[in-house]
């Protein structure tokens, strides 16, 4: 059974944020010691993000300031440290919106499947909760079946929308007929706070917001349409780094640890990671053995987690600067929207006029374990 990803969506709120801007906003806040202040500075700096995207509206420096602000007050230029209920009822809100608005643009960009065609939903966040959640939002606002059967995978980080992929393919692979639409939504920039821990701060000049959606089934894309057929999936958790990269809930959002030894325990094992993805097809395992990855797979649809780790997967599996374009292009004009982002560095591939029916892609994503999580498509229109 060939199992394919059409209609791929993406979609971010409307707030820009330049790098440079908010790297001034951070660096200025009292209370920061000079060590911190210089980690801002090359935080920001090497981030190789130019600009980012955010729900949260008062971080603008343009238009009227609001007469109450909850997370900047541009008169005083003072970061807020609101708690976590606050930061997580506005998720709840913006969430809501976006889920709806790139679901939907999943559904228009596929001729002749219609909202109740849909037989599942799949959602994907770690940066909120609510209950009746955004699978329920999804199946409400969008007018589908009501029997429809959701599915919502939470709190498992930058790796997370390969795994639903992977659970949307097996739900095809059970039953011919079924449509599963999957969206990723993720706020990450609902908790960022001033700090002077180094996590804090480099999580701080990394993460934006952003949604991506897509529908999974069995039935044939139209003639002429772009989809990504999907092939093969792989999980890998490395025997180090579980300390390293974690999302915790503290009382002032939600807290993430982003050591600066990832990109080096990522370098270490992503060969050993994408080993069985390949191992499926003995063309492909023997290029990733003899160093040949980057020549026997076209695309690479790395998430970027930070300019060092894609650094770091370039050199390691030997992959050419035009490889790692898509990556580090969604890095530059969105920062990391963390399990969103592999959906973004995919459409960039898929639009992409030089990419040709049946060149293989390969994605990766990385989270907390410290997990891999990859899979192998191939582009079909």
């Amino acid at each position: 059974m060939t199992v394919t990803m059409r209609g791929l969506s993406t979609a971010v709120p409307s707030t820009e944020l330049l790098q440079p801007q908010v790297a001034e906003v951070f660096a200025s806040q009292p209370g920061l010691s000079r060590l911190a202040q210089r980690i801002v500075s090359t935080s920001f700096g090497v981030s190789g993000i130019e600009r980012r995207y955010t729900v949260i509206d008062e971080l603008t420096l343009d238009g009227p300031a609001p007469a109450e602000p909850e997370f900047f007050d541009r008169d005083s230029g003072l970061l807020l440290d609101p708690g976590t209920r606050l930061r997580n009822d506005r998720y709840e809100t913006h969430a809501s919106r976006l889920y709806v608005e790139a679901g939907r643009a999943a559904l228009d960009a596929v001729d002749g499947l219609e909202p109740e065609d849909v037989t599942h939903v799949v959602t994907v966040s770690c940066t909120g909760f609510y209950a009746p959640g955004p699978d329920f939002v999804l199946a409400r606002d969008l007018g589908l079946r009501a029997g429809v059967q959701r599915y919502h995978l939470g709190f498992m980080g930058c790796y997370a929308a390969v795994p639903a992929l992977r659970l949307a393919k097996q739900l095809c692979e059970a039953d011919a007929d079924a449509v599963v639409l999957v969206v990723s939504v993720e706020l990450c920039t609902l908790h960022l706070r001033t700090s002077n821990d180094p996590d804090t701060i480099v999580a701080t000049s990394l993460f934006g917001d952003g949604a991506g959606a897509a529908l999974v089934t069995a039935r044939p894309p139209a003639e002429g349409e772009r989809a990504l057929q999907l092939d093969a999936f792989a999980t890998r958790t490395t025997p180090q780094g579980e300390g390293d990269m974690a999302w915790r809930i503290g009382d002032h959002g939600f807290e993430m640890v982003l050591s600066n030894a990832i990109p080096s325990i990522i370098g270490e094992h992503v060969t050993g990671a994408i080993a069985p993805l390949l191992a499926s097809e003995p063309a492909l395992g023997d290029a990733l053995a003899e160093e040949r990855a980057g020549s026997a797979i076209e695309h690479w649809a790395i998430h970027p987690g930070g300019r060092s780790i894609l650094d770091r997967v370039e050199s390691t599996l030997v992959l050419s600067e035009a490889q790692l374009a898509p990556a580090r292009e969604t890095l530059r004009d969105y920062g990391n929207m963390s399990s969103a982002t592999v959906l973004f560095v995919l459409e960039r591939i898929l639009r992409d006029p030089a990419a040709a029916d049946g060149d293989r892609v390969a994605a990766m994503a990385f989270g907390p374990g410290l997990t891999v999580e990859s899979a192998l498509l191939t582009i079909r229109g």
